[in-house]
């Protein structure tokens, strides 16, 4: 994510959401970045895309923040930083754990912006049968149960359940830009793997977004093929990265067909 930073105020913003999201600091917000900003003393990054960077400098007392990006180099004096947030929209990234609250906040505007919570809701419901509405009070996810008057905690769920509403949220709030999910099956039953990439073949290509996911589970890679199968979805493709004992990564590109031909061979393609 950090390499779509277009400056330094996108960069600065981007390892902060990072930071934030990593760490799961569902007490702390964004109103003050700087020490959450902090906690990274160096980064760097590098993508066909941008090559970015940063450190903390502390030079004879002299403290400054170290700015690179592509072949620009800037040091500004850390009493001389803005400190404001400037997100970088369209792009987002959900780790094994599935958004904290105030990301699944975040996304959930942008559901509501374009009015498909009835869209969501139907989903969920697919899910688990038992849920009849997902909202959020205030900084609180919440679930209301079919037949039942009362909201309760969406971490009453099970982590699946808020893995499952995070991505689909994202692919909205991700409307003509990227969308990054790590262990994509992580919480997911198996069995509703084929109802997780229907929905995101399907909305990513209504709405114009971008997915990259990983996974370990051979499972999910068949129900991706599967599912791609089903929606004559050619534009999809599958990458392998093996380490190999010198410590370089190779890297094997499975277009459509080829992903279609290892599964119905039985071939390894767990990534």
């Amino acid at each position: 994510i950090n390499t779509h930073a277009k400056d330094i105020s996108t960069l600065f913003s981007s390892i902060v959401f990072s930071n934030f999201q990593r760490d799961k600091l569902e007490n702390i917000t964004m109103d003050n970045p700087k020490p959450i900003f902090e906690k990274t003393k160096e980064y760097h990054s590098k993508s066909n895309i941008r090559e970015v960077g940063y450190a903390l400098k502390d030079s004879d007392g002299k403290i400054e923040y170290d700015f690179k990006i592509d072949t620009k180099e800037i040091l500004i004096n850390t009493n001389e930083f803005s400190y404001q947030i400037k997100k970088i929209k369209n792009i987002y990234f959900i780790d094994n754990f599935g958004f904290n609250n105030y990301w699944l906040k975040e996304v959930y505007i942008a559901v509501q912006r374009i009015d498909e919570e009835e869209t969501l809701n139907s989903y969920i419901n697919k899910f688990d049968n038992s849920i009849e509405k997902f909202t959020i009070f205030d900084n609180s996810p919440e679930c209301r149960l079919r037949g039942k008057r009362e909201y309760r905690d969406i971490n009453e769920f099970g982590d699946g359940l808020k893995q499952f509403i995070s991505i689909i949220c994202a692919l909205y709030a991700c409307e003509g830009g990227y969308l990054f999910i790590d262990e994509i099956d992580s919480g997911i039953h198996y069995t509703k793997l084929d109802l997780l990439w229907e929905i995101i073949l399907t909305v990513s290509k209504e709405y114009g977004v971008q997915v990259f996911a990983t996974t370990h589970s051979k499972e999910a890679i068949e129900s991706f093929g599967k599912v791609a199968k089903e929606l004559r979805d050619r534009e999809i493709s599958y990458s392998i990265i093996t380490k190999l004992k010198s410590g370089k990564l190779l890297h094997t590109l499975y277009d459509y067909d080829l992903l279609e031909d290892s599964i119905e061979d039985d071939d390894e393609v767990r990534g």
